[in-house]
């Protein structure tokens, strides 16, 4: 399946989704954003995880903005840009399955507020990230601001958006808005391989989990509590988990795939 500048391919018990702009940095357009909200909501209903890749030395540089100069209206244009892009947050965040992404080169702008909506983030080691939007004299969009203020706290997400600096790649890894950092020329082949080893696994025990991740920030330790009663009581009783607690008991390796 291919839609303007995404591509889309089954892969075992993988939705493997690629940005395939590489020419702009897989620059975004309102196009490519339709087009990637669509792919998100073709996911077959058999696999068991999405993979986020992009074709090119950059991943995705945030909005195309030479569109935005030859824009009639840039009111109009980059708010319509910013909606559809949403959605397409929007879908990554609540996806049903986890959602593994693999980033290189560059990313900028909008594209970060993609990693953070990502439950695993793997990065290549050179990769450099800006939000770019004061070169532009514009604030953020696609929840970049959320991303970098959960990863870097208020200060430092301040810091790094008022004065236009951009992060290596080590120090997003170690304010914990990449999950890991490999060799440049591994990226494709470990993120491949972990989507894999994540679709193998216990999916909607793991979507529970990321459930109880997000929430911790916001609220109390006894709200926290409860509903991780709630949740791993729904895992117990879930297929996965009956499978998971006979294949120990039998010392033999869960087959969470078949677990319905």
């Amino acid at each position: 399946m291919t839609g303007p500048h995404v591509l889309t391919e089954t892969d075992g018990d993988v939705w493997r989704i690629t940005l395939d702009r590489p020419e702009t940095g897989n620059a975004l357009t309102p196009e490519l954003a339709v087009a990637f909200g669509e792919a998100l909501a073709a996911r077959p209903e058999e696999t068991r995880a999405v993979l986020i890749l992009a074709n090119g030395p950059r991943f995705c540089v945030g909005g195309d903005v030479r569109s935005f100069a030859a824009a009639e209206d840039p009111r109009a244009h980059v708010g319509g840009l910013a909606h559809d892009w949403h959605e397409v947050i929007r879908r990554v965040l609540y996806c049903p399955v986890p959602v593994i992404a693999g980033v290189q080169g560059a990313v900028a702008g909008a594209a970060i507020g993609l990693m953070g909506a990502c439950d695993i983030v793997i990065c290549g080691r050179t990769t450099k990230i800006r939000p770019a939007y004061g070169a532009l004299g514009f604030s953020p969009d696609g929840g970049t601001s959320w991303a970098l203020a959960r990863a870097l706290g208020a200060p430092r997400a301040l810091d790094l958006m008022l004065t236009n600096k951009s992060l290596t790649a080590a120090e997003a890894h170690l304010t914990g808005l990449v999950a890991r950092l490999v060799e440049d020329e591994e990226l494709r082949d470990v993120t491949v391989a972990t989507a894999h080893a994540i679709a193998a696994g216990p999916v909607r025990a793991m979507v529970r989990t990321r459930a109880l991740v997000r929430r911790a920030a916001t609220r109390s330790f006894e709200e926290q509590l409860d509903e991780e009663a709630q949740l791993i009581a729904e895992s117990a009783d879930d297929p996965e988990g009956r499978e998971g607690v006979r294949a120990f008991v039998e010392k033999r390796l869960p087959d969470f795939r078949n677990a319905r």
